[in-house]
């Protein structure tokens, strides 16, 4: 599990997990997953960016790149045959 910067985020805002839940409609169960590193989907992500006032751009500054791109994964749209 890899760990991302959400829980530096949400500190930096003064924000409780409770809080962020609430303004994200996720559960703070999910948020201290997320916090703890592990994996969510893509409209987490999302919920969360907005809840903290971020663009959908900056994904990669909370949660740091794309776990699919750090293994070696093919990118979406290509084949993984030679």
């Amino acid at each position: 599990m890899s760990r991302n910067n959400v829980q530096r985020f949400r500190e930096s805002l003064l924000l409780s997990k409770a809080e962020l839940a609430r303004k994200s409609g996720l559960s703070t169960l999910t948020i201290d997953r997320v916090e703890a590193g592990r994996p969510c989907r893509l409209d987490t992500k999302r919920k969360i960016l907005l809840a903290l006032d971020l663009a959908i751009s900056e994904k990669d500054r909370v949660f740091g790149p794309d776990a699919a791109a750090a293994h070696g994964a093919p990118e979406a749209g290509t084949r993984g045959v030679a």
